[in-house]
């Protein structure tokens, strides 16, 4: 049985821009690998490359852009501040400029609501003398996401947007915002699907995107026996299935692939019925919740599940205080 309807192929964000419903992530992707998938996948029809100064490829994605002839207005490009940057944004996001040889970004996003403080160890993974990160506990969010409304004003960013951030995290970042972030970009899947984070980013106008929407390589979610199920009615693939459980939620989904025919395969949705949605939004509620990264941070980052499931002593998000 296949369903016939098409979900969406954008989205609107609060600025008014639109954003392609499925993006290539370029996460882990490996050296000398990068520039040929963005090139293939603009060949045959993405529109969105999700990248980050962090995934250290960044050149990469800017000489496959430049080499797959697409005009550069008909690509929506993301990246994201990273960590040791909080109090420097503008240099940040200038790097990732320069890396990508264009003048904007589609968007940016703050990758993540930690400050880490570079020193002699690590440019971008300081460690203090114990091996533990070089965080600066006492940094203010609100600071750095001052900075990104200042580069949205700049013209050098079409838009801004978090990634990472609980619902705590927002609500801080609420109390002195004067543009609301138009993205949020989160692990999200069957066995993670942070419905209550996704109610209230509906509830304030920011959409959600997908990363690691299969899972991982060690992930057990492929051969999950009811998606597989799922996947065998509708005369589709597993990952057909995930990508397209995202869209069908209205949220913006990444998946990630060097591969030609994945990143082919990974651009194909379709509509997904009730009893289907059903299934996949409840897979995590019965005793399958699991995440696929969690850096290690050292302090709450106010999911409900932060601390690997697993831990009897993972806070309540509502109790969380966020430092600043």
């Amino acid at each position: 049985m296949t369903i016939d309807a098409e979900p969406p192929t954008s989205f609107r964000m609060n600025n008014g821009q639109s954003i392609p419903s499925v993006g290539l992530g370029t996460w882990q992707a490996k050296p000398g690998e990068v520039k040929d998938a963005v090139k293939y996948a603009l060949s045959v029809g993405y529109r969105h490359i999700d990248g980050a100064l962090i995934y250290q490829n960044e050149e990469e994605v800017g000489q496959g852009v430049k080499e797959s002839g697409v005009p550069r207005e008909e690509i929506f490009l993301t990246s994201k501040l990273w960590n040791t940057y909080h109090d420097r944004v503008s240099e940040c996001l200038d790097q990732t400029l320069k890396s990508l040889g264009t003048d904007y970004l589609d968007l940016y996003l703050v990758h993540w609501p930690v400050r880490l403080v570079a020193n002699d160890t690590s440019p971008l993974f300081p460690l203090n003398p114990d091996g533990s990160r070089a965080t600066d506990r006492s940094w203010n969010q609100q600071e750095t996401w001052r900075q990104m409304e200042e580069v949205l004003a700049s013209g050098k960013v079409k838009a801004i947007g978090v990634s990472n951030f609980s619902i705590p995290y927002l609500e801080h970042l609420s109390q002195t915002w004067k543009v609301v972030p138009a993205i949020n970009q989160v692990e999200l899947h069957p066995y993670n699907p942070q419905h209550g984070l996704h109610e209230y980013c509906k509830s304030k106008g920011i959409l959600l995107e997908a990363y690691c929407p299969l899972g991982s390589t060690n992930s057990p979610l492929l051969g999950d026996e009811e998606l597989l199920r799922i996947a065998k009615k509708n005369g589709v693939s597993p990952a057909t299935i995930l990508i397209s459980y995202q869209v069908n939620r209205g949220i913006v989904v990444l998946p990630k692939s060097v591969t030609a025919q994945r990143i082919t395969d990974n651009l194909k949705t379709i509509k997904l019925d009730e009893d289907d949605m059903k299934v996949l939004n409840s897979m995590a509620a019965n005793g399958k919740q699991q995440r696929v990264n969690t850096p290690l941070f050292g302090w709450d980052l106010g999911f409900h599940d932060w601390y690997g499931v697993g831990n009897k002593d993972a806070p309540n998000p509502e109790a969380v205080t966020v430092r600043g």
